[in-house]
C-alpha cells in the first residue's frame, strides 16, 4: 500500500461524495413535505430519487476508496442516518397518510415498523463476508409505494408488513444487489427493470383504490420481491446442501 498522502484532488472527491451521500437526506425531506401536501406522485418519485442516489454513492466511494480519501466523516454512519430517514421514516408517514393500514393497528404497526428497523440499522452483524443482509434491509422506501401502486388491500399490507418487521430481527439472508456475486446476472437486471418500473408507475400514479399496473407491471412488481425472497431462502437453509439454484455456485 502506497505511504503517499492523498491528492487535494482526492480530498475534494471524497468529501464530494459524502455530500452526494447526504442530500439523499434533503430528498427525503422534500418527499416528506409532498406527503404532508398530499402530493403522493410527487412523493413518490422523490423516493425513487433518494433509491438512486443511494445506489450511486457505494460503488463510486469503492471507486475512489473514500476512506482514505475523506477519513473525517464515517461515511458507513452517513449512510445509516440518511437510510433511516428515507428509506423507514418518509415511507411509513406515507404509509399512515393514505390509511393503507387497517385503523386500529395503524399507530402500533407504523411503530412496529420504527423499532425494528432502528434495531437492523444498529445491528453488527447487518451484513455477512459475502455480502447477504442478516433480516430484511428495511427497504420500506420500495416495500410502501408497491403496496400503493398495486392497490393492496388493509389487510395484505398488514400481513406482508408484520410478516417483514418480523424478519428483520432474523438472519434471514437477504441480497446486496450489487455485491452479491452467485446469481447476480439475474438479480442485478432484474432490480433495474423493477426500480425503472416503479419509477414509471410512480409517474403515472393517480389517487384511486386500484392497480395502477398492467399486467406486465405487476407481474414485474410482484415478481421481484419474490424472486428475492427464493434467493434469500435458498441462501439461508439450503445454500450448504446439495441444492442447486439456477446453476447457483456451491458453497462449501
Amino acid at each position: 500500500m502506497s505511504s503517499s498522502k492523498p491528492s487535494q484532488g482526492s480530498k475534494r472527491a471524497g468529501y464530494v461524495l459524502h455530500v452526494l451521500t447526504a442530500s439523499g437526506a434533503a430528498a427525503g425531506l422534500v418527499a416528506l413535505q409532498a406527503v404532508f401536501n398530499g402530493e403522493w406522485r410527487q412523493a413518490l418519485l422523490w423516493l425513487i430519487v433518494c433509491q438512486v442516489l443511494d445506489g450511486l454513492d457505494g460503488p463510486i466511494a469503492r471507486k475512489i476508496d473514500v476512506t482514505i480519501h475523506a477519513p473525517r466523516i464515517d461515511g458507513h454512519i452517513l449512510d445509516l442516518v440518511v437510510d433511516y430517514l428515507t428509506c423507514v421514516v418518509v415511507p411509513v408517514v406515507l404509509l399512515a397518510s393514505l390509511e393503507l393500514l387497517p385503523l386500529r393497528f395503524e399507530v402500533w404497526v407504523a411503530g412496529a415498523i420504527f423499532i425494528t428497523s432502528a434495531l437492523w440499522f444498529a445491528r453488527i452483524d447487518q451484513e455477512t463476508d459475502d455480502h447477504w443482509f442478516n433480516g430484511f434491509p428495511a427497504a420500506w422506501n420500495l416495500v410502501v409505494p408497491t403496496f400503493l401502486i398495486m392497490g393492496s388491500t388493509r389487510i395484505e399490507v398488514l400481513i406482508v408488513t408484520i410478516a417483514l418487521c418480523i424478519s428483520q430481527l432474523t438472519n434471514l439472508k437477504f441480497p446486496h444487489i450489487v455485491k452479491v456475486e452467485p446469481m447476480r446476472w439475474v438479480t442485478l437486471p432484474f432490480a433495474v427493470l423493477y426500480l425503472g418500473n416503479l419509477a414509471w408507475l410512480s409517474w403515472d400514479y393517480t389517487p384511486t383504490e386500484q392497480s395502477h399496473a398492467n399486467l406486465f407491471q405487476a407481474i414485474v412488481l410482484i415478481g421481484f420481491p419474490l424472486y428475492i425472497m427464493l434467493i434469500s431462502i435458498w441462501r439461508t437453509w439450503f445454500a450448504h446442501t446439495h441444492i442447486p439454484l439456477l446453476g447457483w455456485i456451491q458453497y462449501d
